[in-house]
């Protein structure tokens, strides 16, 4: 799964339960994929509750994933890629995209600055909620750019 990484070749996640299937017989369309039972609680969702699991799994879809999409992209260029300020939040028991390749990914495509959370898995938002609250207000008031409305008085900006 992690393309570009020798690195992490060897660790690739256990797809356990998921469905790879051809969206067409010529295959010209990306392979589909579907996320399972088993793999969905054990990578994804393994620190929410049994409620937001149910909520999840009943969400999902079949997807792709869409590595050769990518490949047809123009590489990431300064004014295509750099021209925004880069936050990365490393998710410390992500089972689906394991910290060491998080921190791989922060190497090879650097950021401004690297936070962590502790206690999260891959679905922060229900797994953490309050701990990526915090964090995003945070990132938010150190980048976000002021914004004079005329109605509302211009917050000071602290970078």
């Amino acid at each position: 799964m992690y393309a570009g990484s020798k690195k992490y070749k060897k660790r690739r996640m256990d797809w356990m339960d998921m469905e790879f299937k051809p969206q067409d017989p010529e295959g010209k369309l990306p392979t589909s994929m579907r996320f399972g039972p088993l793999v969905t609680r054990a990578k994804f969702f393994q620190l929410c509750s049994p409620e937001d699991l149910t909520l999840g799994r009943s969400l999902m879809r079949v997807g792709s994933m869409f590595v050769d999409d990518l490949k047809l992209q123009p590489p990431y260029t300064e004014a295509r890629y750099g021209s925004v300020r880069k936050v990365f939040i490393v998710l410390k028991d992500d089972n689906a995209i394991f910290e060491g390749f998080q921190r791989w990914m922060v190497q090879n495509y650097p950021v401004d600055e690297v936070r962590e959370i502790h206690g999260a898995d891959h679905m922060a938002l229900l797994s953490t909620p309050a701990e990526l609250a915090r964090c995003l207000a945070d990132v938010a008031g150190k980048y976000a750019a002021c914004i004079d409305d005329g109605v509302a008085p211009v917050p000071r900006c602290r970078y």
